[in-house]
């Protein structure tokens, strides 16, 4: 990947060591022949990591569990309230008292996170501190285990290219594009437009598309980074 070039002026302010970031994605979920098990933490972390870097902000590692919508069956997965009570507010309150964080800026990479957005005045309440969710690489990267998330693994290294003739076998990985995931489908309507372009254009390796959404993803969280430095 091209080095990003980025150059801020708020984030040279000594309370960006007061901000933590948070990679959250899953661990445990299918992704299809071409692609790890725990792709979405892989990217996640990358994203956090390098706003860390960037930014001057504290990096928190990964949330090792996650949580998914009831209508997707493609891998293990908490409640959300369990989620949150039993491993997310653990984690964030054991961050602001070894860190003497402020806040923390939660970089998802996992769509099925986002319940936990509902969540997010418990958190803060519990937890003591200020909260930002970010879900910019899950908007953009498309559908489930497909080109985009093809495209990032090439890219940071992951990719079992090997496999990806394979990959779009739906009969064996019904998950890829949520292809054979006939209830996420009927339910949800992004999901079935989703699978859909998966079904007719199948998945490919695209470097340019995959360092352009990695690139845009680590930029919108360094601009969260700012925003609450700023406003110091």
């Amino acid at each position: 990947m091209a080095e990003l070039r980025y150059e801020s002026g708020n984030v040279k302010s000594p309370y960006v060591h007061r901000v933590g970031i948070l990679a959250i994605g899953s661990h445990l979920e299918n992704h299809g022949a071409a692609l790890p098990i725990d792709t979405d933490s892989k990217i996640a972390s990358y994203i956090a990591l390098q706003a860390s870097l960037i930014t001057g902000a504290k990096f928190l590692g990964v949330l090792y569990a996650a949580t998914e919508y009831p209508f997707i069956d493609h891998g293990k997965h908490l409640e959300p309230e369990v989620l949150v009570e039993k491993q997310l507010i653990p984690t964030l309150k054991s961050a602001k008292k070894c860190l003497d964080l402020d806040w923390v800026v939660l970089v998802n990479g996992h769509g099925g996170n986002n319940p936990v957005k509902e969540f997010i005045e418990t958190i803060q309440e519990k937890s003591q501190l200020k909260i930002v969710f970010n879900n910019k690489i899950v908007e953009i990267e498309g559908p489930h285990a497909g080109t985009g998330e093809i495209s990032i693994a090439a890219l940071l290294g992951f990719l079992n290219a090997s496999k990806l003739d394979e990959h779009c076998e739906f009969d064996k990985y019904p998950e890829v594009g949520m292809v054979g995931l006939e209830e996420a489908r009927k339910i949800d309507s992004g999901i079935d437009k989703g699978a859909r372009e998966v079904e007719n254009l199948g998945v490919c390796v695209d470097m340019n598309l995959g360092e352009s959404m990695l690139e845009t993803a680590i930029v919108d969280v360094i601009h969260d980074i700012e925003k609450i430095v700023g406003d110091k």
